[in-house]
């Protein structure tokens, strides 16, 4: 599935919410998707088991952050919040390293590529509400 595709299936709901125009709001929830996929081919391995868990742990948290920091307003709180989503985003992109010997290699350097770009949009969105926290 490509981004456009997984887009296109998204409840207008939730793309009707605030935090849905944060892009890097919208890669996260792509990516957990595609965690969820991607836990076939660990499941597959017994010593794959214990990664499932703890990648959709990871995944999940990343968009989970991003909600919550999104409730809280602009500043420092939000910051806060995204650097909890940031150290996810860091944390899933370890477990797919280390679960790499289960995953076809195309796939997990898209994975790594992708973390990586959320990873980026997380660090300059922190910035931001970082920036504007001190002008207040």
């Amino acid at each position: 599935m490509d981004y456009k595709e997984w887009e296109a299936g998204v409840a207008r709901e939730i793309k009707g919410g605030p935090v849905w125009k944060f892009f890097g709001y919208r890669k996260a929830l792509f990516l957990y998707d595609l965690v969820w996929a991607d836990c076939e081919h660990w499941q597959k391995e017994r010593r794959g088991w214990p990664i499932v868990d703890q990648i959709i742990r990871s995944a999940g948290s990343i968009s989970a952050n991003i909600e919550e920091g999104n409730g809280r307003g602009w500043g420092r709180d939000q910051a806060r919040f995204l650097k909890f989503a940031l150290g996810s985003a860091r944390e899933t992109q370890g477990w797919y390293w280390r679960g790499r010997a289960c995953l076809p290699e195309p796939v997990l350097q898209q994975r790594i590529a992708l973390l990586n770009e959320i990873i980026a949009l997380l660090v300059t969105e922190i910035n931001r509400q970082l920036q504007y926290a001190s002008k207040r």
